[in-house]
């Protein structure tokens, strides 16, 4: 495993800063991003707003009128190198799908150009243990790392405008849990009642950054029923550890 190189703080704007742990997708720095979110947590840092883990960087708002940018890089360095995400309890997500069809729109051409049946490629992607390793783009989605490498697909060329609330997706060696309606390039391959991000419901983000997650194939015909489950608040993601 090559070593990361040492974590570097840059300023963002007067009122941030971010703490870059890398260059590119690296989950042993998403590790070190996950970690230090936790620790920086933990310590409850006069001043600090909000932390917002990345793949490789986190984000850190803070109030500059009551710490000030010397002084917070100072703290954080000194948590860099922190062990509490190993320390953390794990949550695991039971997340149905149901794969194909008018869910999933992309699974067989995606199926052919790996040349494995859709049944196969539906136990590939749903073998899986995947670990959110950060939430973006829109609320509540989930970019999942842990794609099995035999089905990592390269993005469409021609992203679509719209695709569906709930899509099961796929990009390059990246998986997602989208929650709402938005445009996509990656490759639908299901569709899950659960809503990651919930604003009537308590929490209102079911994912954290550092969750676990497995997908279980669910037939059709169960998709209205957990849908409206969903819509009432409830999680329909089984908890499965913690």
């Amino acid at each position: 495993m090559t070593a990361l190189p040492a974590p570097q703080i840059l300023p963002s704007g007067d009122a941030a800063l971010t703490v870059e742990f890398g260059r590119s997708i690296d989950m042993q720095a998403n590790r070190k991003v996950l970690a230090l979110d936790r620790a920086l947590a933990d310590q409850k840092i006069a001043g600090v707003i909000e932390a917002v883990p990345t793949y490789r960087s986190l984000l850190v708002h803070y109030d500059p009128v009551r710490i000030g940018f010397a002084e917070l890089s100072k703290r954080i360095m000194s948590l860099a190198g922190t062990k509490t995400a190993e320390a953390r309890n794990i949550r695991r997500w039971r997340v149905p799908v149901v794969y194909g069809g008018d869910y999933g729109i992309d699974l067989d051409d995606v199926a052919r150009v790996h040349d494995i049946s859709t049944t196969e490629l539906i136990a590939r992607h749903a073998s899986g243990n995947y670990l959110v390793a950060m939430i973006g783009f829109t609320p509540g989605f989930a970019y999942l790392s842990g794609l099995d490498p035999s089905i990592a697909t390269p993005r469409r060329s021609s992203p679509r405008s719209h695709t569906p609330a709930g899509t099961i997706s796929i990009g390059g060696m990246q998986a997602c849990v989208q929650c709402l309606a938005a445009p996509s390039g990656w490759h639908l391959l299901g569709r899950t009642p659960v809503r990651t991000f919930h604003p009537r419901r308590d929490p209102v983000f079911l994912m954290e950054p550092g969750d676990h997650v497995a997908f279980e194939a669910i037939a059709a015909a169960e998709f209205d029923r957990l849908d409206r489950a969903a819509e009432r608040g409830e999680p329909v993601a089984e908890l499965i550890a913690q």
